[in-house]
């Protein structure tokens, strides 16, 4: 979970011809699936593509990942563009230890991933809805490691499997201390 800070400001609202005043507000907000699929189901759009997002679209995120209640819809126009690298460096945030080797030569999925298809790669994996609440790259880091260990192993190629056997029989001469 995030906590920021929104600063109170005086701004003018140009629609409306008046003065917004707003005070301090500290959010708690969380990048779960809960909030991207709110985001998905407002904007129509998947939130996981590599299109960029508008300053608009960025803050409406803010807005869906917010779990304080009660806040003031005035205080997300507050927030600057240095809020929203804290946000962003948040969302990017791994929030595991768990690690993938970089893929190797060959295609990369060009499926678009939505709120839908990651709630069918829960259920096909069984995982709890309760987990729709983590931090989405901890869900996804979860799914991948489902779908890496119950799917067919890789095998070794012919190379990797000797580099195994001459590791063995070291280790086997060394316990036999034994020079063959």
């Amino acid at each position: 979970m995030l906590e920021i800070v929104i600063p109170g400001t005086e701004q003018y609202d140009e629609a409306n011809n008046c003065f917004i005043t707003t005070k301090a507000q500290v959010l708690r907000l969380e990048h779960s699936l809960v909030s991207l699929s709110k985001w998905e189901a407002k904007w129509h759009k998947p939130y996981l593509s590599n299109k960029p997002k508008t300053t608009a679209e960025q803050i409406d995120y803010v807005r869906c990942m917010t779990l304080t209640q009660n806040v003031d819809p005035n205080v997300y126009t507050a927030i600057t563009p240095a809020l929203l690298n804290t946000v962003n460096a948040y969302i990017d945030d791994s929030m595991t230890a768990t690690t993938f080797p970089k893929k190797q030569k060959g295609r990369s999925s060009r499926e678009i991933v939505t709120a839908e298809i990651i709630y069918y790669w829960m259920t096909c994996y069984q995982i709890p809805f309760e987990c729709q609440k983590w931090h989405l790259n901890r869900l996804m880091t979860l799914i991948n490691v489902c779908n890496a260990k119950s799917g067919p192993q890789k095998k070794m190629s012919r190379k990797e499997i000797f580099a195994q056997n001459r590791a063995l029989n070291a280790a086997r001469r060394n316990r036999a201390h034994s020079r063959g």
